[in-house]
């Protein structure tokens, strides 16, 4: 598979619902998170999107992530399943138009993310009630995004169902994994990163990431990754351990690395396209200020930050 250019590296965004979630006017977080923010203060999510395209990112996803069909069910949201992704893209898109960007230049990627929960593997359904979720999601996005980007997969019956869907709909895939964060290089069920792998090599999806762990993690396992031929990347996150976060529960549970400057995350995020990564950003806890820092290090050794699709 033909590897992106080095000197060409597409940059994602970074913590979007975090970020969100942590400019709200809310004294305590919701379990939707930042689509419940996006409920009462929908031009802070405008206001996020912004920021992160003027800090270089030129890819971005809609504040949907927590807007999947067993969540928003759990709290009597089901009904407005379709209006908060139409919203969420809404907003995005309008960032777009006040960044001054060219629209051209922004891929808008359509979320998939996991159905339940994004550490606890065991809350994901069976694989048919996946499959029927994730064609929803795609259903509702499909029309209005450049394609998709699928993320936190912690679990091998989740990613079969989402694979199944985008090669059904004739989508690229681009996948993001997540792993523990004890160095043992297996996905958040204990199922290893190489059983992973070995799906996607087989169905030649366009990239595999890893997102939502900790870098020092993320470093550890892509050499894994290196040597399966994908096209690969990464964008950690900044929490100091995601024990505490329970299906459902909320984030302030969790607690944000105060080690993690915007200088130490880009010379992990430096390290692993040096090791061949080509798609590089961040999760939870990384900020505008980490990606424009980030931009600025790119640009300074002659690479071009870029678009995805």
């Amino acid at each position: 598979m033909k590897k992106l250019d080095t000197k060409n590296i597409v940059l994602l965004d970074g913590g979007l619902g975090q970020e969100i979630n942590r400019r709200s006017r809310q004294d305590k977080s919701h379990p939707l998170w930042s689509v419940d923010v996006m409920m009462n203060e929908p031009d802070l999510v405008v206001k996020v999107h912004e920021d992160f395209i003027k800090a270089g990112a030129r890819v971005l996803c809609p504040n949907n992530y927590a807007a999947t069909p067993m969540r928003l069910k759990k709290f009597d949201l089901e009904s407005r399943l379709t209006d908060i992704h139409r919203k969420a893209i809404a907003l995005m898109d309008e960032a777009v138009s006040r960044s001054g960007v060219n629209p051209k230049d922004i891929s808008r990627l359509g979320c998939l993310p996991p159905l339940v929960s994004s550490y606890v593997a065991s809350a994901a359904p069976n694989y048919d009630d996946a499959y029927d979720q994730y064609s929803m999601l795609l259903e509702l996005q499909q029309p209005f995004v450049d394609g998709f980007l699928v993320e936190t997969m912690s679990n091998l019956t989740e990613i079969r169902a989402v694979i199944d869907v985008l090669n059904t709909a004739n989508e690229p895939i681009y996948l993001a994994l997540t792993i523990k964060d004890d160095g043992t290089n297996r996905l958040r069920s204990g199922e290893s990163i190489e059983s992973a792998l070995e799906l996607l090599v087989r169905h030649r999806v366009g990239a595999c990431l890893i997102n939502c762990s900790r870098p020092e993690s993320v470093t550890k396992a892509l050499p894994l990754i290196v040597k399966s031929g994908l096209v690969f990347g990464a964008y950690a996150n900044g929490f100091t351990s995601i024990n505490a976060l329970r299906p459902y529960g909320n984030v302030d549970a969790l607690e944000k690395r105060i080690d993690l400057t915007h200088e130490v995350y880009c010379e992990h995020v430096l390290g692993w396209i040096d090791s061949g990564a080509s798609i590089v950003g961040g999760c939870c806890e990384i900020t505008p200020k980490h990606i424009s820092f980030l931009h600025e290090a790119l640009n300074s050794r002659g690479i071009t930050c870029s678009k995805l699709i």
